[in-house]
């Protein structure tokens, strides 16, 4: 059996918005998609501290109480783990643009428009933004 890929991603969700970065046309998974902050978890990193060093590389904004959401994911090389995010440091940026080519905050019920790198997991982020704005 192949061991999974570990992924650790941030839905960073203020004043009812949520972010999502676009991945660079040249990267090789998920090309040209809207997704949300974050990446491998690295060995020896748990998946939290996995989002705090993406977050903080990937858009340079140090975050606080990250959490944990269910993430729906058809790849099945991939263990993705999902944190909800209200609180940070900074404002955020493209820190990394080999990685992404634009940032921008959307409204949830614009997020099933988008060319999403994992679709299937937006039942459970909706559910989460919801939770987090009340």
């Amino acid at each position: 059996m192949v061991a999974r890929i570990q992924i650790a991603t941030a839905v960073l969700v203020r004043d009812g918005l949520v972010l999502l970065a676009h991945r660079h046309p040249l990267r090789q998974a998920y090309p040209d998609c809207w997704g949300f902050v974050g990446g491998h978890v690295e060995p020896g990193e748990s998946p939290d501290q996995a989002v705090r060093r993406e977050c903080l590389e990937e858009v340079g904004v140090e975050i606080h109480n990250p959490l944990p959401i269910p993430m729906t994911v058809h790849d099945p090389v991939l263990d993705m783990r999902g944190f909800l995010v209200t609180h940070w440091h900074g404002e955020p940026v493209i820190a990394e643009p080999g990685e992404h080519d634009d940032l921008r905050w959307f409204r949830p019920s614009d997020l099933a428009d988008l060319k999403l790198a994992h679709p299937e997991s937006l039942p459970n982020i909706l559910s989460a933004v919801q939770v987090a704005t009340g």
